[in-house]
């Protein structure tokens, strides 16, 4: 036998919506009283009117009673306010405290799902909520179908547990479910309703018990919610001022659990254990309700049997125990007398209202419970050893019998369930690692699109580059060449305007380019079905890590050979200049075929002269060109070429082809010898030494024959 404490828990309910309505702003200006004169600019703001908030909760184990920051009246208590109407400022701390948003999932585990295992244990335990009308406690005990209370989760978890222990032992479970109502016990689980009252009764072993009261057994939840759902329609409810379905009366569940080892001999251990769950009424004024007639005599009985609960919780509350309990003053607290100073677990939900309209019943409600800690009860194992008779024997050999050939049975039965267990789990992982194969092999060939276009992507960047670089070498050289105030033709004025242009555009390109391939699409698939692979795989018993690996391993082909094919094209992409180059040769080839066409030796050789110096011009443009737009795109007219006449026969001056020559590769001697190296900077041709005599007629030009080849004489 171990000495245990009540379990005293108190649950905030939220505001109402009319509650809500009509809570007042607090104002933390200060108060203007007047200033002596007989009309102030203001009226005082001190009024009564409105709601306000009460409780204040800390933290899961302390609340605020009446805090002054909620209070407009707080800041005058010491002036002009009597020591009884002062702000109380009250701290109270408990096992467990629930604020407003709490669930009533939460409240089931932190109060009554610690019970159960006692309750299989064989150890009593005992459940009630506790506090003024209006205050959610039939809430938190039976709930609505929306939001289940303790009841519905209870027994929901105990038939869980009761069911997992079935190969070991059997298990009973009734039930009974009455009302104290006017002090008089009736019967819930009748049907239509039972008028008759029922008697108490205590056996030699002080144990309570109900006379008439019927029993039930429930095989699953849903007969237990059945049975539950008939008891409230035939508990005694009306409506108040408070509330508008308020209980008249007490209600109390009790669920017996009777359980014994199956393997049995010749003595028993039988345990027993009764969990009792108990929703209280609430307790109310007569001048606060309104109510008449019978509303009147039914807050009259419920005051009366919670104000029993209230002295017997004060004479346990007494340290030196020495007071009489007056369990015999109400029904209830004899129903109760077990659970407040016996051998039972006891839980105590205490259910508030935030609201300064229940300020003293919350009051009163606190100390109570505050009260209530302070109760010790000594809790023990109820088990009964019973001893069979002799004219018995033959049935407890029978029954182990009978448990024998059920264990061997089930034996075989669980060796086959084994295997078939184990074979349906080799099935589903050899399944899944097919699925998975197909899955990763699905994803290589839906990327195979995405895949060639980040392999076209990367040609056309590597492409783009080698322009980006072909632009710039030109656009530099052209800089060079022109730098020391020589002035380019038209044409390649032209062709240098198109470079920066064509050079922005491709820049613009590249960085679109490289934004694009930053991510591996594929790859990004690849990961996606071998994650999915490997939670399937997961979920199956008997999975080792070689299988992992495995799909570990086939991914990393995949993407292995993704890359493969990435870098087998990309080695492909070569710059294409053979018609760049074709064309720029063909230029330096007419260059020399036009230099060895010039014959200078007569007037009408200027004409001539001049169209061969527009035609190379033109040739080197368009070749110059090709760097810019390799497709040729760029075109040009005759116009930007001109070259104006050249007059040979001028008094002063004797223009020769030589002189020309020297004039037009002047620049070589500039800074174009710096750009290409290994360029004489000497003119094409050298001036003859030989001085001509003015006047001289002129001599025609003087042509040899070709020379045949000397024949070796042998």
């Amino acid at each position: 036998m171990s000495q245990s404490s009540i379990h005293v828990t108190v649950r905030v309910r939220p505001f109402s919506i009319r509650e809500a309505a009509q809570i007042a702003p607090v104002d933390d200006n200060p108060t203007f009283f007047g200033d002596g004169l007989l009309a102030g600019p203001t009226t005082p703001k001190l009024t009564g009117k409105g709601l306000r908030r009460i409780v204040k909760v800390v933290d899961d184990q302390m609340l605020i009673f009446d805090p002054p920051e909620n209070n407009p009246m707080a800041k005058f208590q010491k002036s002009i306010l009597p020591q009884g109407k002062r702000v109380k400022d009250v701290r109270f701390g408990f096992d467990r405290i629930f604020d407003e948003n709490v669930t009533q999932q939460e409240v089931y585990e932190c109060t009554t799902r610690n019970l159960l295992g006692s309750v299989l244990d064989g150890f009593n335990a005992t459940v009630f909520a506790y506090g003024a009308t209006g205050c959610g406690k039939t809430h938190t005990i039976s709930g609505n179908p929306q939001n289940p209370g303790i009841i519905f989760l209870t027994c929901a978890e105990l038939f869980e547990r009761i069911d997992a222990l079935k190969d070991e032992k059997e298990i009973e479970l009734t039930m009974s479910y009455l009302e104290i109502y006017n002090e008089t016990i009736r019967d819930l689980l009748v049907d239509g309703g039972s008028s008759k009252a029922l008697a108490l009764r205590e056996d030699s072993t002080q144990t309570i018990s109900v006379a008439g009261l019927s029993t039930h057994s429930p095989k699953d939840v849903n007969e237990v919610m059945y049975l539950i759902m008939m008891g409230n329609t035939n508990r005694t409810m009306s409506p108040t001022e408070a509330n508008a379905t308020s209980s008249r009366s007490h209600a109390v569940l009790q669920i017996n659990v009777n359980q014994r080892d199956k393997a049995s001999g010749l003595q028993e251990n039988h345990t027993a254990a009764t969990l009792s769950i108990i929703d209280l009424a609430g307790s109310e004024r007569a001048s606060v309700t309104k109510n008449r007639g019978d509303r009147l005599l039914e807050g009259a009985n419920i005051n009366r049997s919670l104000l029993a609960l209230g002295n017997c919780i004060n004479a346990l509350c007494d340290p030196t125990r020495r007071n009489h309990v007056p369990y015999r003053d109400s029904k209830l607290t004899r129903l109760l007398k077990f659970s407040l100073g016996g051998n039972c677990k006891t839980v105590m939900i205490v259910c508030v209202s935030p609201s300064s309209q229940h300020y003293d019943e919350t009051h009163n409600t606190l100390k109570y419970a505050n009260r209530a800690k302070n109760i010790k009860t000594k809790v023990s194992r109820n088990m009964i050893n019973v001893n069979r008779h002799v004219s018995q024997y033959v049935k407890a050999i029978y029954e182990l019998t009978q448990e024998v050939e059920g264990l061997k049975k089930k034996l075989n039965d669980s060796t086959k369930e084994a295997m078939d267990k184990l074979k349906k789990q080799e099935i589903q992982r050899l399944q899944q690692l097919q699925e998975g194969s197909k899955r990763l092999k699905t994803a290589y060939e839906h990327s195979q699109n995405m895949r060639d276009t980040r392999i076209q992507d990367f040609k056309n960047l590597r492409l783009i580059e080698h322009r980006i670089a072909l632009v710039t070498v030109w656009m530099s050289a052209f800089d060079t060449v022109f730098s020391k105030g020589e002035a380019p033709p038209k044409g390649l004025l032209t062709v240098r305007a198109e470079a920066e242009r064509v050079l922005q555009e491709l820049e613009n390109n590249r960085f679109g380019l490289q934004h694009r391939l930053q991510g591996s699409i594929a790859e990004r698939e690849i990961d996606r079905a071998v994650d999915a692979t490997l939670r399937n795989l997961q979920a199956i018993e008997g999975v080792t890590d070689a299988d992992i690996a495995s799909v570990n391993a086939e991914a990393t082909l995949y993407k292995t050979m993704i890359d493969r094919d990435f870098f087998q094209n990309l080695a492909e992409v070569n710059a294409d200049m053979t018609k760049s180059i074709g064309v720029l040769s063909k230029a330096h080839f007419e260059t020399v075929a036009s230099l060895n066409q010039l014959n200078l030796q007569d007037n009408s050789a200027s004409d001539a002269f001049r169209e061969t110096l527009q035609a190379l011009m033109k040739s080197c443009t368009e070749a110059t060109s090709q760097v810019i737009k390799p497709n040729g795109e760029l075109t040009f007219s005759q116009e930007n070429f001109s070259i104006p006449r050249v007059n040979f026969d001028t008094p002063r001056t004797k223009v020769t082809a030589n002189s020309v020559l020297m004039n037009l590769a002047s620049p070589l001697r500039g800074p174009f010898a710096q750009v290409v190296p290994g360029v004489s900077a000497t003119p094409l041709v050298r001036p003859s030494p030989r001085a001509f005599k003015v006047g001289t007629p002129k001599t025609k030009a003087v042509l040899f024959a070709k020379k045949s080849p000397k024949k070796c004489i042998t």
